[in-house]
């Protein structure tokens, strides 16, 4: 293996406020989404069959992200871990209701901001780069449940106000920002994504890619405001990435594999990078009966406000086919489609395919041409602590590594490579299930999924393997 990580790589981790800060109540912070999320694969129905109105019951439910993991509290000792491994950046993202509570206001609430340079502050310490999500996953629940969430055009002003706050309080601290988190699954996820619960299955395209034009035009006057407000700031836009093959050489599942992933994959790409609206989409609006409502300027809002690089989560491939038995329907991976027997599949069923980040690597870059930046990417799994106090994730290990090797296949194949943030560097909790048992870091964080545990910290044997990978840039594999 000749192939190198290029020079100044940015290794590190990525994290979620929502997932790991804590302090839902703290310091001025509003309520968000994933504060009325209680713990549990049960959780979204729930909450979306009782209209976001039950009140949250201690007794009743387990509300895992109420405590997180207190990073809120404990920032400075995970940080000093981050650096212990030599983490270059850190990936996290603020939590809009401790900035803005109701998401609605004026002014903004001076003790979350000052939350967020305390941060960065202790980040600059050990000269980790901040890269920040601006909105993940943390839609003020006010906003969803007055104003029903992005499907509303006067969320593009509230955004608007939130991030002008952002960028005039941070300009000296943080360089690297993203706008939406894993924007192209809000049509699969619009209550994470956009805020809003459909209210059928007939309604939910039209909302949802309502919706997406409305963060759409969002994100291009973010582009355009960090630009003007921080000189020399590099605004990335931030996909969930997934390759979809073909189930078998059959023309009609080729196309149908195809089609599939330009409405999957391409679709927010193209517009966050080229600026415009792709022609394929014309004919998948027209045979869905969806209509945009735009207002006057906004193609050109979108087409001034591209974004400088491509940020992407990678977990796993899709394999579909057109025409699917009842016993294939749901036998795919966590975004659909059906088996593949080539590979192998983790503790919650994601198939593993570390060939398939090589292939996304490539399929962005030759569409696009812009720096990439894997973001997000790791294996949540069942950790088990030894008598001795030890955690053993050589199956962690095993995942990462042959990943990062894909990485730098690409990189070997003309991919520019911006850096890699692994997810969860430090447990948090899961944003699918609100398990704390789905761990993925590589720092363990005592603490279960029904609340208990001390919240101590502890090496895994994974966090040595990964300090050894930054220190010598990748090439110890």
């Amino acid at each position: 293996m000749t192939s190198k990580f290029p020079e100044g790589f940015l290794w590190g981790g990525a994290t979620a406020a929502n997932q790991l800060e804590g302090a839902y109540q703290e310091g001025g912070k509003g309520l968000n989404l994933a504060d009325v999320l209680p713990g549990g694969k049960g959780r979204l129905k729930l909450l979306t069959d009782t209209g976001f109105n039950f009140e949250i019951d201690h007794s009743k439910y387990v509300y895992p992200n109420h405590e997180g993991i207190d990073f809120y509290h404990r920032y400075k000792e995970d940080i000093a871990l981050f650096a212990e491994m030599g983490f270059k950046t850190f990936r996290l993202s603020i939590a809009w209701s401790r900035i803005f509570p109701n998401g609605d206001e004026l002014e903004p609430n001076e003790e979350g901001l000052a939350f967020y340079d305390r941060v960065f502050d202790e980040l600059a310490k050990y000269n980790i780069e901040p890269l920040v999500t601006i909105a993940h996953y943390e839609t003020p629940l006010h906003l969803i449940k007055e104003y029903g969430g992005w499907r509303n055009r006067k969320l593009v002003e509230f955004f608007e106000r939130y991030v002008t706050v952002l960028f005039n309080r941070y300009k000296e601290k943080v360089k690297y920002w993203l706008t939406f988190n894993e924007i192209n699954g809000a049509t699969h996820m619009p209550l994470f994504g956009l805020g809003f619960s459909p209210e059928s299955e007939e309604t939910r395209l039209q909302d949802s890619f309502q919706g997406l034009h409305h963060q759409f035009v969002a994100s291009a006057k973010a582009v355009q405001l960090g630009h003007e407000i921080i000189p020399g700031s590099q605004i990335g836009c931030m996909l969930i990435y997934a390759p979809v093959y073909s189930f078998d050489s059959n023309p009609e599942n080729i196309m149908y594999a195809q089609q599939e992933a330009r409405i999957f994959n391409n679709f927010c790409g193209d517009v966050h990078v080229r600026g415009e609206y792709p022609s394929f989409i014309n004919r998948y609006f027209k045979e869905n009966d969806i209509n945009i409502k735009m207002e006057d300027g906004d193609l050109e809002i979108i087409k001034e406000g591209t974004v400088d690089f491509i940020s992407f989560s990678y977990y796993m491939s899709r394999t579909d086919k057109k025409n699917k038995t009842p016993e294939e329907i749901g036998q795919g991976n966590l975004i659909g489609g059906v088996k593949n027997p080539f590979l192998d599949a983790s503790d919650w069923g994601w198939e593993i395919d570390p060939v398939g980040l090589r292939i996304a690597l490539n399929e962005l870059y030759g569409r696009y041409q812009v720096p990439l930046f894997v973001v997000e990417n790791g294996l949540g799994a069942y950790d088990k602590v030894e008598e001795d106090g030890s955690i053993n994730d050589d199956y962690r290990i095993d995942y990462l590594r042959e990943h990062i090797r894909a990485m730098r296949e690409a990189v070997e194949d003309g991919v520019e490579l911006m850096g890699y943030t692994a997810w969860g560097c430090i447990d948090l909790v899961s944003a699918s299930s609100g398990e704390m048992s789905k761990r993925y870091g590589f720092i363990y964080v005592d603490k279960h999924d029904d609340g208990s545990g001390s919240l101590e910290r502890s090496r895994k044997k994974s966090f040595h393997w990964y300090k050894n990978v930054i220190s010598t840039n990748g090439e110890e594999l």
